[in-house]
C-alpha cells in the first residue's frame, strides 16, 4: 500500500483494524487512539519484519492489515513483557 494523500485514510483504517485485532489477541484494549497508534506502529514493525523474512511487497488492503496486525502483536507482547504488572490488594 502506498502512503499517498488519499492513502493516509487507508493507513489510519489499517492501523485501527490492526490495533483492535492485536488488542483482542494479546488482551487489554488501549482505547481507540491507543489501538490506532499501536496499529500504525505495528504496520512499521510488521513491514520491517516481513522484509527481513522475505515477504516484502505485500499487496492489497488485507495483506497490509495482516502485516500490521503481526507487528502490533509483537509490539504489545514486548510492551507487556517490559512493563510491570500492577497488583491491587483488597482488604
Amino acid at each position: 500500500m502506498v502512503l499517498a494523500p488519499g492513502g493516509i485514510l487507508a493507513w489510519l483504517l489499517v492501523g485501527l483494524i490492526a490495533g483492535v485485532i492485536a488488542s483482542l489477541l494479546v488482551g487489554g484494549s488501549l482505547g481507540l487512539i491507543g489501538d490506532l497508534v499501536v496499529g500504525i506502529l505495528g504496520a512499521v514493525i510488521g513491514g520491517f519484519l516481513a522484509g527481513l523474512l522475505g515477504f516484502g511487497g505485500v499487496a492489497g488492503f488485507w495483506g497490509s492489515v495482516l502485516v500490521a496486525t503481526f507487528g502490533a502483536v509483537v509490539l504489545l507482547v514486548l510492551l507487556h513483557a517490559l512493563t510491570p504488572t500492577r497488583v491491587v490488594e483488597v482488604d
